[in-house]
């Protein structure tokens, strides 16, 4: 038993130094250089830059976008516009203000009308204080003056600046509210 282990050993051995001795790895090797040796990229070449052509400028006799003239021009139109707008706000902003005019709308509530003297009026609450309003009177903060009062709404004509910072009129109304139960 003790020869056949010794032989198995040898065996193992030998077949171990086998495989460790040259291989055919050279001949792989010597392939891929000759592969590499052969193989030459392909760049496409770089195409040439177009030639620059300055053109001349043929509107000499034309009105100059940036000259003076120019500009004079745009600042009257616009200050024309100015006035046109500032005329519908002036009125507004020379008179003394009303006690209502220092709150928005939306905190104010109508909650019924009267006549007085023959006149229609609205009662409105604000802040838990009951205000009596007439036609001409002024509400909110966009300058709303009374224009109607019925038994359900009070209608104002407000003066607001629109998206371009122009002056308009525009229609707002205060409904009646009921109270809830």
């Amino acid at each position: 038993m003790k020869a056949v282990l010794h032989f198995l050993l040898i065996s193992a051995a030998v077949t171990l130094l086998a495989g460790c001795g040259a291989s055919h790895e050279d001949d792989i090797r010597q392939w891929m250089v000759e592969e590499r040796n052969q193989t030459r990229p392909r760049v496409a070449p770089i195409p040439a830059p177009k030639q620059f052509k300055p053109e001349p400028y043929n509107n000499a006799t034309a009105l100059e976008p940036f000259s003076n003239q120019k500009l004079t021009q745009a600042l009257k139109r616009d200050s024309s516009q100015a006035a046109s707008n500032g005329a519908l706000v002036a009125p507004e902003l020379a008179r003394r203000k009303e006690p209502l005019e220092a709150f928005p709308l939306d905190v104010m509530t109508l909650v019924g009308n009267i006549t007085k003297e023959g006149l229609p009026m609205a009662l409105v609450r604000v802040e838990h204080l009951l205000y009596q309003v007439k036609l001409g009177n002024y509400l909110g903060l966009n300058y709303g003056r009374v224009t109607k009062i019925s038994e359900t709404e009070v209608t104002l004509r407000e003066i607001v600046q629109d998206a371009v910072g122009e002056w308009i009129e525009r229609i707002a109304t205060l409904q009646l509210q009921e109270k809830a139960k």
